[in-house]
């Protein structure tokens, strides 16, 4: 019989956030009148790094936009879910955001599957055929283009997409139009 894990203080801190969040914020400003598809039909593709807060970083209201995250802001990881947003939700705009010292930045597949064996005992051949790439890149702005590309390419993207890519510096927490 497992013993019961005992609560973070992430967890505590995370309940405690999201009450005052209800209190403060949410019944006051919103009140349930939120519609489903986003307010202002765009989706972001950004990282999942936690320097990055999309709402105050981009100026996103709540109910205006999908935030699609992801490790590196992959379009390709991204897909499933930018096919949802339109073909469900009606976006018709959207823009990639990654950033500087992005982690994606730091290691290649190879590497990524040799900590995998060293951590986890996970031959890298068995992680290569539940992950086949873990999408790193090794140039930031390249990385934008070729995603922003890939999304107008892809069938599964309406042709009228609007779609732009942008490069967020986190040290300045400034944005930059790559295309």
């Amino acid at each position: 019989m497992s013993t019961p894990q005992a609560e973070s203080a992430n967890i505590d801190n995370f309940t405690s956030k999201n009450s005052d969040y209800v209190t403060k914020t949410f019944t006051k400003d919103i009140d349930g009148r939120l519609a489903l598809p986003p307010a202002k039909n765009y989706a972001i593709v950004t990282c999942m790094d936690a320097r990055i807060i999309p709402s105050q970083a981009f100026g996103i209201n709540l109910g205006d936009a999908h935030v699609i995250r992801n490790a590196g802001a992959s379009a390709k990881d991204a897909l499933r879910s930018l096919v949802i947003s339109q073909q469900l939700l009606g976006t018709r705009e959207v823009f990639v955001i990654k950033h500087t010292d992005c982690g994606m930045l730091t290691f290649t597949n190879p590497d990524i599957h040799a900590v995998i064996e060293k951590n986890l005992g996970v031959n890298p051949e068995q992680t290569q055929r539940r992950i086949p790439d873990f999408l790193p890149f090794s140039e930031l702005e390249q990385a934008v283009k070729e995603d922003v590309e890939f999304i107008k390419a892809d069938e599964l993207i309406l042709k009228e997409t609007k779609v732009s890519g942008w490069i967020y510096d986190v040290t300045r927490g400034t944005v930059s139009r790559v295309v």
